[in-house]
């Protein structure tokens, strides 16, 4: 590996066993030098989470065939977040010039993304100040959190080459730090893609006891929101789901609110 080649750290939310990573390593391939680093297991749902007490810290070497070639990846025993640390710190060669994550069994959506372990991630190589890309596919809500070999990740595959290209390419624009790109299910190479807000409406809608015939987590499950489709135009729930276009929202780590902090002062200052 030569030293000038550009450095990709590629994690999943899903666990280093998941066909979507697989397929995403396959279209970095050619961009530059993947350290693969990503969870050991199903981790789901954990957002940008560093949990003390739950996970082990631990990182171990597998193999993968990617192209053809034997590639050697690294399984953490932790969350998508601590991935991307561990990947940042100790294990890619330099500091990486592009962080990705995914390619995710399922949307990442509406007001819930932040619960996502894929954007998460994204956040994570974000906050290193490292571009970052969050790249997820539709599929049926029994595929989540799956390892299928039914699901077809070629398009998906083809976008997340496609933005990670553009992302090592140019400056990320003023205060933007990472993209959210979601891939219909049906889409194709020549699916048009279109740039989105966040949607505030639920797209996954939380469930308890055994509503779901699949298992999430314990307690606390989900479910698509009856509502789905009733996100405005221009939103990232409505190009997928109701226009069937592919996604891009740009995300920022400024979680401040909009609002005018004048106005806000005197809110707060009223008797």
């Amino acid at each position: 590996m030569g030293m000038t080649e550009l450095q990709i750290l590629l994690t999943n939310d899903d666990g280093i066993q998941s066909p979507g990573l697989w397929a995403a390593a396959e279209a970095l391939d050619e961009l530059g030098f993947v350290t693969v680093v990503a969870p050991r297991d199903q981790a789901s749902g954990t957002g940008r989470s560093m949990p003390f007490d739950i996970y082990d810290g631990q990182v171990r070497q597998e193999k993968l065939e990617v192209n053809g070639k034997d590639w050697t990846v690294h399984a953490v025993g932790g969350t998508p977040a601590m991935a991307v640390l561990f990947g940042i710190l100790e294990l890619s060669p330099q500091k990486p010039d592009l962080v990705v994550s995914g390619i995710n069994y399922g949307l990442n959506v509406g007001s819930g993304v932040t619960i996502s372990g894929t954007v998460g991630a994204a956040i994570e190589g974000a906050a290193a100040g490292i571009p970052s890309l969050a790249i997820s596919l539709e599929t049926d809500t029994k595929y989540h959190g799956s390892y299928s070999k039914d699901i077809d990740f070629s398009t998906a595959g083809y976008f997340t080459k496609f933005f990670s290209h553009l992302l090592l390419s140019k400056k990320m624009p003023q205060d933007v730090q990472l993209l959210k790109v979601e891939i219909p299910a049906q889409a194709t190479v020549d699916t048009p893609w279109q740039t989105t807000n966040l949607s505030m409406l639920r797209f996954y809608e939380p469930v308890t006891k055994d509503q779901t015939n699949y298992q999430i987590s314990k307690g606390v499950g989900y479910d698509i929101a009856p509502d789905w489709d009733q996100s405005p135009l221009g939103t990232d729930t409505h190009t997928v789901m109701n226009r069937k276009e592919i996604s891009v929202t740009p995300l920022s780590l400024d979680l401040t609110s909009r609002t005018d902090l004048a106005e806000l002062k005197k809110y707060l200052q009223q008797d």
